[in-house]
């Protein structure tokens, strides 16, 4: 197969990145800058500074006397390889072979990818198109050989696909330094006035070792593609996914759970193997008809029990449609957690939650129920009460604080106290009855105040009394008054819980 590669050029990666999380900073010219033997040297700016002659390698001070108002960051080590390396794992999609070309590029090799997008041009327009939808400023090419792509995308201004065995004809009017050579070795071309390609290329081989080295040598050949140029491709983390292929359309319940068993234990020995668990679980299948049925499962506990992720699965499979037939199934795991290794006690104790028996029955639950339906709480360091206890969607997660037990609350704590209507006989006296959607309640026994203040470091208001009572029919419930005493104002009174 012809090797066809394309080059990307982020011309300000950082700026650009920065650009996307402030974009407040969109129009205004600012740099990053390190320091560096006791001054702040520019190493990158965007294209607003650029415009101003404000360009990477100058001071700072010397570019803010130019531009008085521009901004100066602190630069952030490694940032540009790290988003090198997320923007080539997105990239993916367009070649499987991708390799980071620090500072500010990328290297695809697309041997047999370009046809897929309509060729070639509409290939590279596509790339193009959605860096810069995505708020990068780019420039891409496409060649034989890393070392031309590399070239044009920086330094060539007439089209950036060179065409198969081009690569010497577009390489002539370039800049010497569009070779990647040592800056040394570009001022020794320039002083002696070899500062395009085509003013040296053609010289004695000889003589261009003895005066700029093998590496000027090596530079020229790996661009003409006489040598070979080694890429390190990125190794993006296999996704946990199987993948099932049926040789014969599926339309039954059977064959689906069939597939749905085989897919699961191909997946959870590998998740085994590795000390893993699924968390979130999505089963695709592909009708013959072009659809896709989908259907997902959750657990409370990371699991590669495979009897137990297929009953999960089982509940959904009446809600497959198979149509015509199901030609393939996917099996995809994007949420998975660390399974702590499971050790077997000599002697039987109740343990809790950490009991895989309790995960998996909240499981089965939240299969039939919905997850919505179950919740777990745990005390949370607040005095309010609404802020006294928090949801947690693990059943792993320990407690920070202990439950309170020197104060009685409610088993059922209403999300926003509701406004009732009360008759008290004396200030701080607890209510003798009050009227709550409509019915009327007799106090027969009632326990309190228990005065409970707002956290002022976090909102200010009134404190709350709260009363514990119980009505004729023996239910008791939480209630407060908002504030101090005021008359006759039973809008003050509010019920914020009921005890079992």
């Amino acid at each position: 197969m012809h090797k066809r590669f394309v080059t990307i050029w982020f011309r300000h990666l950082t700026t650009d990145w920065l650009t996307l999380k402030r974009p407040a900073l969109q129009n205004m010219p600012f740099v990053f800058a390190a320091p560096d033997h006791g001054r702040l040297i520019i190493t990158a700016s965007n294209a607003a500074a650029e415009a101003q002659d404000v360009s990477p390698g100058m001071a700072a001070a010397d570019a803010k006397a130019i531009i008085p108002e521009l901004q100066v960051i602190d630069d952030i080590p490694g940032q540009a390889a790290k988003l090198l390396k997320a923007l080539g794992e997105w990239c993916i999609r367009y070649s499987p072979v991708i390799a980071v070309d620090l500072p500010d590029g990328l290297i695809l090799d697309i041997s047999g990818c370009a046809h897929l997008w309509g060729g070639e041009r509409a290939y590279l327009k596509e790339i193009v198109t959605r860096l810069q939808s995505k708020g990068y400023d780019v420039r891409a090419a496409m060649a034989d050989t890393i070392g031309t792509a590399w070239a044009i995308c920086r330094f060539g201004k007439i089209t950036p696909i060179i065409e198969n065995a081009g690569q010497a004809t577009a390489l002539l009017p370039l800049s010497s330094a569009a070779l990647r050579l040592e800056p040394d070795v570009l001022e020794r071309l320039n002083k002696l006035g070899l500062r395009t390609i085509s003013s040296f290329i053609h010289m004695p081989r000889a003589a261009l070792r003895r005066r700029f080295g093998l590496h000027l040598l090596l530079r020229l050949d790996q661009a003409l593609g006489q040598e070979d140029e080694a890429m390190q491709p990125l190794q993006p983390i296999e996704p946990y996914q199987e993948r099932l292929p049926c040789m014969e359309p599926i339309c039954t319940a059977t064959g689906i759970g069939i597939a749905i068993q085989q897919l699961l234990e191909t997946l959870c020995c590998r998740l085994q193997q590795e000390g893993k668990g699924i968390r979130t679980a999505i089963l695709k299948c592909y009708r013959i008809d072009g659809k896709i049925e989908q259907t997902e499962i959750g657990t409370n506990c990371a699991s590669h029990h495979t009897e137990h992720l297929f009953k999960l699965f089982e509940l959904k499979i009446s809600s497959i449609e198979p149509a015509l037939g199901i030609e393939l199934f996917i099996l995809e795991a994007p949420k998975v957690e660390d399974v702590p290794p499971f050790q077997e006690a000599l002697w039987g104790k109740d343990s809790g939650l950490d009991d895989p028996a309790v995960a998996e029955l909240l499981d089965r639950l939240a299969g039939k129920v919905g997850a919505a339906a179950i919740h777990r709480y745990l005390p949370d360091e607040h005095y309010w009460p609404e802020r006294s206890v928090r949801v947690v969607s693990s059943l792993r997660e320990k407690p920070a604080i202990a439950w309170r037990t020197d104060r009685p609350r409610p088993v059922q704590l209403l999300a926003r106290p509701e406004p009732i209507e009360v008759s008290a006989p004396i200030p701080d006296y607890p209510p003798m009855l009050f009227r709550y959607k409509g019915k009327r309640h007799q106090v027969r026994k009632a326990d309190g105040p228990e005065r409970i203040e707002r956290e002022w470091w976090l909102e200010e208001g009134q404190h709350r009394d709260y009363y514990n009572v119980e009505d004729e029919n023996g239910q008791r419930y939480w209630l407060f008054r908002s504030g101090h005493y005021a008359g006759n104002q039973s809008q003050q009174w509010f019920i914020h819980g009921f005890f079992a």
